[in-house]
């Protein structure tokens, strides 16, 4: 080493000293692998800790103390804790670009296991009383070996029956005796598997895995509709997401990434003959599973058509959809789109009753149900809020077919009222796209990564929150207890052929089993009319369904706890009229106490006149 004197500043120094106080540059790296190192022992170390936490929390949980918020009330303190250290985990495991993707992995589907498998660990019975229903309607498919008679209203389900005969295949080549051995699981298994088509939807457009993992956390976080139990909805939605992933790929926005841009690229425009057979095959399967999904998924690919650059990959699937959907309509769902024509133009004419949703309410609704839906449309309007920003903030996200997907769901939003629920739906089929717009706005990572990390994990947390509120709030209706089941196991095991089976609400149990047997009447969405004498008189409002009752075919009224608490919640029906309807009917002539438990009771009533004879 060099020690000769040096001049500096009028100063006679030398450079081994000048050196010896430079800043040692290996105690700054050694420093930085330390951050590093204690950054990737959080991330790795919370995400066991966190579902052990949670696993811990579920342990006892006082199911009949829910009310007004449902699950929110009784879940304990560990829950909270639990999922506010999955999100803080993932959020310092998104700071680290060296994070692989198998702990991203293990973060969304912890996620999707803490949301949407703590019902089905906690009920003893299958939730939701549509997803009963739909278990019934497979089982009575393969009863009859294809469509069902007598069906009524369920006929429906004969001309969109794609989801039931794979479930009742299903069923025969496994040898099992009923769907509703696998439905509870439902939840968390097609969150799972949506993981996967909405992880080749959001690689069509970037190669950064942060930015695509953290558009999948932002879905999970935010999809409070609850359209993912065992369902045709949640079936041909999942082979929606898949199609629409598989035409995004083909675009030729869609490649790897430039170096100087998160999107980008050039892609082939072309379908090879394999491809193109398996987008075939998905639009048929959608096409006779579920009618609103086609026109969805119809108006997609009109969207993703508009720059001109596209259209010599989305014109012949557009083409495709058009033709199978309009075949299946025009032959197989006849009966039910001829009926209801009238009804889809007055739809057009009245697009604003199509935002509207429910019944006419002759009660009122629980003071958490109002916050709930407050939370519900505030959480929304955040994410399409955030959707735009995005466009506006990140230029680059213009090029991709994602703010086309955002907006494609709104001209069918015009279409069809679907029951007052197509602005959930419309929701539920822009928010794939919507939250890669938001992952692209609260993830652009530079200079303090853990730092930005940090800042967006309030928000990430509100987004559970919000969601919550939706999935969470209205599980006092949707759970049912073994003592609900028995009481409806009971009614359809006994009751003859022919017999009515009446309900207040649709929140029972097994009451659909063998509904080709047995007509069903269920009192809260008759004519508004009808359900006024109800509120008036209840024996008055139920003796025009059941006067045509006899000894060989009587009616059967079930009234249980989850009815009771619909009731309460929703404010279809003023929340006692359940228990003035028992209690007239305890008293009047021709009503029989057949069962009853601590959560049902079941009345059987005939003509008294035709007794008398």
């Amino acid at each position: 080493m060099d020690k000769r004197p040096t001049l500096m500043s009028g100063r006679i120094t030398s450079r081994t000293s000048t050196e010896s106080r430079r800043p040692d540059a290996s105690v700054w790296a050694r420093s930085r692998r330390r951050r590093t190192a204690a950054r990737q022992w959080v991330a790795r170390a919370a995400l066991p800790i966190a579902l052990t936490l949670w696993l811990v929390s579920l342990r006892d949980v006082e199911l009949r103390e829910m009310g007004d918020l449902g699950l929110l009330q009784v879940l304990p303190v560990l829950f909270w804790v639990a999922l506010g250290l999955l999100a803080l985990g993932f959020c310092v495991a998104l700071s680290d670009r060296r994070t692989g993707s198998g702990w991203f992995a293990g973060y969304v589907l912890g996620l999707i296991a803490v949301l949407h498998a703590t019902p089905t660990l906690l009920y003893p019975t299958l939730r939701y009383g549509w997803a009963w229903k739909h278990v019934a309607v497979v089982d009575a498919m393969i009863r009859n070996g294809g469509d069902v008679p007598n069906a009524d209203k369920l006929s429906i389900y004969n001309q969109w029956p794609g989801f039931f005969h794979i479930n009742a295949l299903f069923l025969q080549a496994t040898g099992l005796e009923s769907s509703l051995g696998y439905a509870a699981w439902t939840p968390p298994v097609y969150n799972a598997l949506l993981l996967v088509p909405l992880l080749v939807l959001y690689r069509a457009v970037t190669r950064d895995r942060r930015l695509i993992w953290g558009a999948a956390w932002i879905f999970y976080s935010c999809s409070w509709v609850g359209q993912d139990y065992f369902a045709p909805q949640a079936f041909a939605f999942l082979l929606c997401v898949t199609l629409i992933a598989l035409v995004l790929r083909q675009l030729p926005s869609s490649a790897p990434p430039r170096p100087s841009s998160p999107g980008g690229g050039v892609g082939s425009t072309t379908w090879s003959a394999g491809r193109l057979a398996m987008v075939v095959l998905i639009i048929g399967v959608i096409a006779c599973s579920h009618p609103l999904t086609p026109l969805m998924l119809i108006s997609a690919l009109v969207a993703l058509s508009l720059p001109r650059g596209n259209r010599r990959v989305t014109l012949p699937v557009l083409a495709c959809a058009v033709l199978l959907t309009g075949a299946w309509d025009a032959t197989i769902a006849r009966p039910y789109v001829s009926e209801n024509l009238e009804d889809f133009l007055g739809a057009l004419v009245h697009p604003d009753a199509n935002v509207v949703s429910g019944l006419a309410a002759l009660g009122t609704a629980a003071p958490g149900q109002v916050q709930v839906s407050w939370i519900d449309r505030g959480l929304s309007a955040a994410v399409f809020l955030l959707a735009v920003l995005a466009f506006l903030a990140r230029p680059w996200v213009r090029r991709t077919g994602f703010p086309l997907l955002v907006v494609a769901p709104l001209p069918v939003l015009t279409a069809n009222a679907y029951g007052g629920e197509m602005i959930f739906r419309a929701y539920l089929f822009a928010l794939p796209a919507a939250v890669f717009l938001i992952a692209a706005l609260l993830f652009p990572w530079g200079r303090r990564p853990l730092l930005r990390a940090l800042v967006v994990y309030p928000l990430l947390l509100a987004m559970i929150g919000g969601l919550v509120f939706g999935y969470y709030g209205k599980e006092a209706a949707s759970y049912f207890t073994k003592d609900e089941v028995a009481a409806s196991n009971f009614v359809t095991a006994t009751a003859p052929p022919g017999s009515l089976i009446v309900s207040l609400t649709s929140d029972v149990s097994s009451l659909h089993m063998y509904y080709d047997k047995h007509p069903r009447v269920q009192l809260d969405e008759q004519e508004l009319e009808d359900r006024k004498r109800l509120v008036r008189d209840p024996l008055a409002g139920l003796e025009p369904f059941i006067e045509e009752a006899t000894a060989r075919e009587p009616a059967y009224i079930v009234l249980s706890r989850a009815q009771a608490a619909a009731l309460y919640l929703y404010g279809t029906l003023p929340a006692d009229t359940m228990q003035r309807l028992e209690s007239a009917m305890s008293k009047e002539q021709g009503f029989t106490r057949i069962y009853d438990n601590k959560d049902a009771v079941v009345y059987r009533y005939q003509n008294p006149d035709e007794e008398e004879q």
